[in-house]
């Protein structure tokens, strides 16, 4: 069991009749599901893109400063052999973050830094943010209070099937693909094959998460001229499994629900904004005291909307 969340700001920007940031939206609603999942959490949070800037995150060792110095430097070192500027940089906790000018292939220049150190996510403009420990244990060491960008996904997770750790939490990008972004609760149960299969066309994995296995899949539909949508419906009939799952991309968030529909999403929606959570009470979070028209998605269903 584990909780999952989204919001997204249709007209680009916060309505002025939300009080919270869009960090602090998305951390209310984990906050507010965090007994489906106390052990881990995450955010894949969207800011406006720059030109021919990347936001790039690698995992570091955290538990010993002179190795995490060596990371750092190491890290640095392989940037600059692919030829992309720091533009600014800094390391918070477990990550190393840094904001780079790069104009090349993207898609062979992440796969060789994958070698270099594991990669959290790349985008022109996601940030995947997670660690062990609830949202709001979390979120003052990354400044997610103070984000307000256009769309975000969140995640909090009860370890059942891997270790605790910062890597194993969600969410998860798709290694070689800009700005694909997947939350999900459930379980795939043809996650090898499908695995393998992907394997065969040129596509990447880091973990054994199928998590990451649904931000791959989509993220292949989409390389070969599917769009978000297309592949939303797709992935209804190849995974196997009981799931609901969330995607974020640029500019838009979806969703997807198994034939079974028994891993729970509510969802509120009025002109300025979508909100999403595993249970209504992250919801109600963002509105105290009002009473909401909200909808749970029936069986084998899928959803999108765009900034």
């Amino acid at each position: 069991m584990c909780s999952i969340g989204g919001v997204l700001f249709k007209n680009g920007k916060r309505p002025e009749s939300m009080p919270f940031t869009t960090g602090k939206c998305i951390t209310e609603i984990l906050d507010g599901t965090v007994h489906r999942g106390p052990d881990s959490c995450g955010w894949g949070l969207y800011r406006e893109a720059r030109e021919g800037e990347y936001r790039i995150r690698f995992f570091i060792d955290e538990m010993n400063e002179a190795k995490a110095q060596e990371d750092v430097v190491r890290i640095q070192k392989g940037l600059a052999e692919k030829k992309a500027e720091i533009l600014d940089d800094k390391v918070v906790g477990c990550m190393y973050a840094a904001r780079i000018k790069f104009d090349g292939d993207i898609e062979p220049f992440t796969f060789e830094m994958g070698q270099v150190a594991e990669i959290v996510s790349v985008g022109t403009s996601l940030d995947i943010i997670k660690d062990v420990g609830k949202p709001y244990d979390v979120c003052p060491r990354h400044d997610i209070l103070d984000f307000d960008g256009t769309h975000g996904l969140g995640h909090t997770r009860l370890a059942t099937e891997s270790g605790v750790h910062p890597n194993t939490s969600h969410p998860f990008w798709a290694p070689g693909f800009s700005d694909v972004c997947t939350v999900h609760n459930g379980q795939l149960t043809n996650y090898w094959i499908m695995r393998r299969r992907l394997e065969r066309r040129g596509m990447q994995f880091q973990t054994t998460n199928d998590t990451e296995l649904i931000a791959v899949y989509l993220a292949y539909q989409m390389s070969q001229g599917a769009t978000l949508e297309d592949a939303l419906k797709t992935s209804l009939h190849e995974l196997d499994g009981t799931y609901t799952y969330m995607v974020a991309t640029r500019d838009a968030i979806g969703y997807a629900k198994d034939k079974l529909a028994a891993k729970p999403m509510v969802i509120y929606e009025d002109d300025d904004m979508i909100a999403i959570a595993s249970e209504e009470v992250g919801i109600n979070r963002l509105f105290p005291g009002k009473a909401l028209i909200t909808r749970e998605p029936p069986p084998l269903t899928y959803g999108l909307w765009t900034v």
